[in-house]
């Protein structure tokens, strides 16, 4: 049967095999969530690329743009969540700019289809 130390004592190799040397704390080892969350946000292209599959396949532009779009609604709980939370603040900007990125270029790859289109 294994043993499982949940102390964050420190304890040697000499103790038990199973056991490390070194303590730490398993958080140390948890990815930084707000890493991960600003890593999302590096390539837009990707995300306007998938809706404009979606579009390619023939779902309505107009209901792309909307689900592109953070509604005001949200925005404005958004708001209201920063009042008590202000770290959050810069996090929910990012979100903001990065979909409005989306959306822009989601728009121009539309515009350059209905282009192409014409020319054809």
């Amino acid at each position: 049967m294994r043993r499982v130390i949940l102390s964050y004592e420190a304890c040697t190799l000499d103790v038990c095999a199973e056991i490390c040397k070194l303590r730490f704390s398993t958080m140390a080892t948890q990815p930084n969530p707000l890493e991960q969350t600003l890593q999302d946000f590096q390539f837009p292209q990707r995300e306007a690329a998938f809706f404009y599959g979606l579009f390619l396949r023939g779902h309505s532009a107009e209901e792309l743009r909307k689900d592109i779009q953070v509604p005001a609604a949200v925005l404005a709980k958004w708001d209201r969540e920063t009042v008590r939370e202000p770290q959050l603040r810069p996090i929910l900007e990012t979100i903001v700019r990065y979909r409005q990125h989306v959306l822009a270029i989601f728009e121009n790859l539309i515009c350059h289809d209905a282009t192409t289109q014409k020319l054809q």
